[in-house]
């Protein structure tokens, strides 16, 4: 399968009307320096990121953005040096993978690069991914450069819809990015060259995965010498419990719940009283687990005991 990171997508898939947004307002000379980009994580905001940024820096170049059929050309040298992190245009920031916030430190060296020279007249860009995941240190720091952006510098913050301070979400023109649930599966198919079906069972579908979620799934199981194409979602959670990945990978981590979620909502329509206790009941554990950060694991002990194996 190939590397369907945001960084690497060459073709964007059911965000075209929003790029044609942006590009409007960058025609226009009316594109706000300091834009956020909000909605459900997965859903394509940073690849959307990345077309937009590639579409800017290739304006004058001859391999330039294909807006017509919303594709990176491979040739473009722009694409190539951001693939290789090395764009002179391009600061891009996300958490690290041992880390839960973006430090300081991050910030810091942000600030160092903007002083320096840019080596071309090119509009210069700061992507910032997971900002909900900016600690207090980081932000305090972030409002600054904010407030006095250097010149020909443009901002792009990548939010999913967690709660951010308000003094960050002032400074900022937010677009708020959204899909139709029924575009998730068919994006997820596209980005998997025609073959979710073969790669995923019809019962761990869920349409509010979104394709990201989707992607990483999969990922995850070919890691894992997982065939989820012959497994239910019953025996996955299984697995998943049994063996601990909520504690080891970050991605299961995060998706449990709505793997619960969706467990509740397969079962047989409609719910017994006693289906109905029980799914309140795992609601509010959840919310008091992801409010009050308890102890996720007797949590996903007691629905393995007192629901997948009830």
């Amino acid at each position: 399968m190939n590397n369907l990171e945001p960084i690497n997508q060459t073709k964007l898939y059911g965000l075209g009307a929003y790029l044609n947004e942006l590009i409007r307002l960058y025609k226009n000379n009316i594109y706000p320096n300091k834009i956020l980009l909000s909605g459900q994580k997965g859903i394509g905001k940073s690849t959307l990121a990345f077309h937009f940024i590639n579409y800017v820096l290739t304006l004058n170049e001859n391999f330039k953005y294909d807006t017509q059929n919303f594709n990176i050309n491979i040739e473009s040298s722009e694409f190539k040096t951001i693939q290789n992190k090395s764009n002179t245009n391009l600061i891009s920031i996300d958490v690290y993978d041992e880390k839960k916030t973006i430090d300081i430190n991050q910030i810091r060296q942000l600030i160092i690069n903007l002083n320096k020279s840019s080596f071309n007249q090119k509009p210069r860009f700061v992507l910032i991914d997971n900002i909900e995941l900016l600690n207090i240190n980081s932000i305090n720091a972030l409002l600054k450069v904010l407030e006095e952006p250097n010149e020909n510098i443009n901002f792009i913050l990548i939010h999913n819809n967690k709660k951010i301070p308000s003094t960050l979400l002032s400074r900022c023109i937010n677009f708020k990015i959204s899909l139709k649930n029924n575009d998730y599966l068919k994006i997820s198919n596209q980005l998997l060259n025609d073959d979710l079906e073969n790669l995923i069972s019809k019962d761990l579908i869920n349409y509010y995965f979104t394709p990201g979620e989707i992607y990483h799934l999969v990922q995850f199981s070919i890691k894992n010498k997982y065939d989820l194409s012959n497994i239910d979602l019953k025996s996955f959670l299984k697995i998943l419990i049994k063996e601990g990945h909520f504690k080891k990978n970050n991605f299961i981590n995060l998706i449990m719940y709505n793997l619960i979620e969706l467990y509740f909502r397969k079962l047989n329509s409609p719910f017994s009283n006693l289906i109905n206790e029980k799914y309140s009941y795992f609601v509010k554990r959840i919310s008091n687990t992801k409010t009050y950060n308890l102890d996720k694991e007797s949590l996903f002990m007691e629905f393995n005991d007192e629901i997948l194996d009830g």
